[in-house]
């Protein structure tokens, strides 16, 4: 290894946007993580759906409060009306 290329590695703590902090070494002064295993819901079990601008219910209620019934119902409609349309 040639000297005087390779970075300094540090001793530092890591903190992250949760709270949680832990000692680890980096080339880095500092560490700031967004989301650690303390708080991502993979880690947790804890999953956090977010709607943005109302997808998830509109998704819903075009497609997911459909039984087969309804959808029975829905072709037959559209079969009538093709059959009038065509006349």
């Amino acid at each position: 290894m040639k000297p005087g290329i390779h970075p300094k590695y540090h001793e530092v703590e890591a903190r992250c946007a949760c709270g949680a902090t832990w000692k680890t070494r980096s080339t880095k002064p500092e560490l700031h993580l967004e989301i650690c295993n303390n708080c991502h819901p993979f880690f947790t079990g804890r999953q956090k759906l977010i709607d943005t601008e109302g997808r998830v219910e509109r998704f819903t209620k075009r497609f997911g409060a459909q039984t087969s019934e309804s959808r029975k119902l829905a072709q037959k409609s559209t079969r009538q009306t093709r059959k009038v349309a065509s006349r």
